[in-house]
């Protein structure tokens, strides 16, 4: 096929295992772990955890990408969409709250024909990175209930130095807009359990608060309170964040708590996490 899936409307050919768009990856999609996660906001994990599906490849390139192994190096295996499905059905099985796919963009069709094979009872949420395309959404209207994107920058020149992603703030505004429309309002069941709605998360960098503040601020701007913010604090230097000397460390307990009490000041709902979520061990392992 000819891709133009992503914003980046590269027009490449992709055939079913190889690829020569900015992702690199072929047609059949690449899954490095099917697993019961309890890592993710509580509304999501809830007791039993939910049940993710991590794919290979992204259509960014953020240099401090805590996945990049992944992301970046591809590790995993291919599956076809009858392989994805029967994914989904284990994963069900083990009673978790919902079926995750984790940065599934670049292979959304073969998502779209996996679900017509089998869809779960439970919810489906979609974790991207809201580098996310009109095309894309459209594909994913009446399958997906929840979605997860990440809104990362308020500053398309970080952006571009950090994840190789021009026109960011536009794309990701826009990509949240249709998860609205598409979704609704959040809705959570009588355990606390999200069934509907998006969640909308932000990593803050070290030594970058003024573009977590203006995140905020477009968040605010933009939905108040059509949706739920994730606010995080979970950044590792990883991948090749040492090339970076601003970003070459943790947050520290100033910065975060700096842009925690611009989150309250806007009034907007959602969630926040402990600075010890700051390491290495909850990066999972990859084996599929």
């Amino acid at each position: 096929m000819i891709c133009n899936y992503c914003p980046r409307k590269c027009n490449a050919v992709r055939t079913e295992h190889h690829g020569e768009g900015f992702c690199g990856m072929g047609e059949l999609p690449v899954v490095a772990r099917v697993a019961p996660h309890f890592g993710e906001e509580p509304c999501i994990s809830g007791t039993k955890g939910s049940g993710t599906v991590f794919f290979s490849g992204c259509t960014l390139k953020c240099v401090y990408c805590q996945n990049y192994e992944i992301s970046s190096q591809h590790k995993g295996k291919t599956i076809t969409p009858g392989e994805l499905a029967d994914c989904y059905k284990r994963l069900e099985q083990t009673g978790v709250h919902n079926i995750n796919l984790v940065t599934a963009d670049h292979f959304v069709n073969a998502v779209v024909k996996s679900f017509e094979i089998y869809k779960p009872r439970i919810p489906v949420v979609y974790n991207c990175s809201g580098y996310t395309s009109p095309k894309t959404l459209s594909m994913l209207d009446g399958i997906v209930d929840v979605y997860l994107p990440d809104f990362k920058y308020s500053d398309d020149t970080l952006a571009v130095k950090y994840s190789s992603a021009p026109n960011y703030v536009n794309i990701a505004s826009a990509a949240i807009k249709e998860m609205i429309f598409q979704v609704g309002l959040p809705q959570l069941d009588e355990d606390g359990i999200i069934q509907k709605g998006v969640i909308v998360r932000h990593l803050i960098l070290p030594a970058h608060t003024k573009n977590s503040i203006g995140v905020l601020d477009i968040l605010k701007h933009n939905y108040g309170k059509q949706i739920l913010v994730s606010l995080m604090c979970q950044y590792v230097p990883v991948g090749q964040a040492d090339k970076y000397s601003r970003i070459n460390r943790k947050i520290t307990r100033r910065e975060y708590e700096k842009v925690k009490f611009e989150l309250y000041q806007r009034d907007l709902n959602g969630f926040t996490q402990d600075l010890s979520s700051a390491s290495e061990e909850y990066i999972p392992s990859w084996e599929f």
